[in-house]
């Protein structure tokens, strides 16, 4: 079969814009940091970075990082860890291992593009399981069984939520859990803003964690603000996918860069307090955008996101396209249309989990201001 992926449609507006622009206000990851800022964490950690090994690495992924990785969930084991070149890769393979053309799959929707471009590729049905803006984003659970059909091999789902930054409720994601296993499907659950709730009593269990069928991705870019590292994993009980994606990888990066599983392991050992630096981070921008669309809500309507640097608002007047657009010819601040997310209803991302947001905000208010 001849694999045809559609345009990146989001990862394309980015490669036009995100280095050119003054002001990044869509964001999608939190506060970055410098390598020596990272080694300045541990003593002897510069000493050690010098004396990091060129060669390949285990295909699976360091050992030592696999450990580090472990304790973000109760009941996984290291060897139950497959370390990837950042979550994309994660997602290519995991879709690869899965499925076969003519399978279904229920994606929850608007999504990251991948998590169901890539099924799609492969020649697979696709069924959006909405989340709607009524509903505070949030997913109808009893809506799932009548999505499925009797090729369903796949349930994807993402929470906290790109791009809604809703976190779904411990009991749904429970009964999610129940009815996948009940049917034999597969559950794959992005999980890659884990670790950026607002109230740490929020947080869900891994849904690896709950299900010994499910597979849980997560990654260094978005709660700890490391994309630069391209350093993901997913972590599962369930051996046969485990299996395949090992496989799989042989044919993609091999192996992981050797620094960067260094580096990586490195944060995850102070991962609680560069989480905890970003949410501050977050939970001070947020204030500021509640101020803002409360100023501005003849314009803009605000679902107040649950978890996560990035929230999902809709312009209630005029093409949402065009505002960017002219947002980033007038002021240089970007936002992210929701046509990138195949959503023609006004939304745009924005995002706020870095430093220099409120200046970007400021930006965004003179503009509608002098606009009228």
């Amino acid at each position: 079969m001849n694999m045809q992926l559609e345009t990146f449609k989001l990862e394309r507006y980015f490669a036009r814009y995100e280095f050119a622009v003054r002001h990044m206000l869509c964001a999608s990851d939190c506060e970055s940091m410098s390598i020596q800022e990272l080694l300045s964490l541990e003593p002897e950690a510069s000493a050690s970075l010098g004396k990091v090994w060129l060669g390949y690495t285990e295909p699976s992924g360091a050992p030592t990082l696999r450990e580090a990785i472990r304790p973000l969930y109760k009941t996984v084991e290291a060897g139950e860890i497959l370390v990837h070149s950042g979550a994309e890769e994660a997602i290519f393979l995991f879709m690869h291992a899965a499925l076969r053309p003519g399978d279904h799959i229920v994606v929850h929707s608007p999504c990251y593009q991948s998590l169901e471009a890539v099924a799609t590729s492969i020649g697979c049905e696709v069924t959006h399981w909405k989340a709607r803006e009524e509903r505070g984003w949030s997913l109808d659970v009893d809506e799932l069984s009548g999505l499925l059909r009797e090729n369903t091999k796949v349930v994807v789902i993402n929470t906290p939520h790109n791009p809604t930054g809703f976190l779904m409720s411990k009991a749904d994601l429970r009964r999610i859990c129940q009815i996948t296993d009940e049917k034999g499907i597969t559950l794959f659950s992005d999980e890659v803003y884990r670790g950026a709730e607002y109230d740490p009593k929020d947080r869900l269990s891994a849904a690896c964690d709950l299900s010994r069928n499910a597979v849980s991705l997560g990654v260094m870019s978005k709660t700890y603000g490391l994309p630069g590292l391209r350093i993901g994993w997913i972590a599962t009980h369930n051996k046969d996918v485990l299996s395949k994606m090992e496989r799989l990888k042989d044919y993609t990066t091999i192996c992981n860069s050797a620094p960067s599983e260094f580096l990586a392991e490195l944060a995850l050992r102070h991962g609680d307090s560069i989480a905890a630096r970003n949410v501050g981070i977050i939970k001070h921008n947020l204030d500021l955008l509640d101020g803002f669309f409360e100023r501005h809500s003849d314009r803009f309507q605000w679902v107040r996101p649950r978890a996560g640097p990035i929230a999902y608002p809709r312009l209630i007047d005029g093409n949402v396209d065009k505002f960017c657009e002219g947002l980033v010819n007038a002021t240089g601040v970007l936002l992210l249309p929701g046509s990138v997310y195949d959503d023609e209803g006004g939304h745009f991302r924005i995002g706020f989990g870095r430093k220099n947001m409120p200046r970007a905000l400021g930006r965004l208010e003179e503009h509608i201001d002098e606009e009228g």
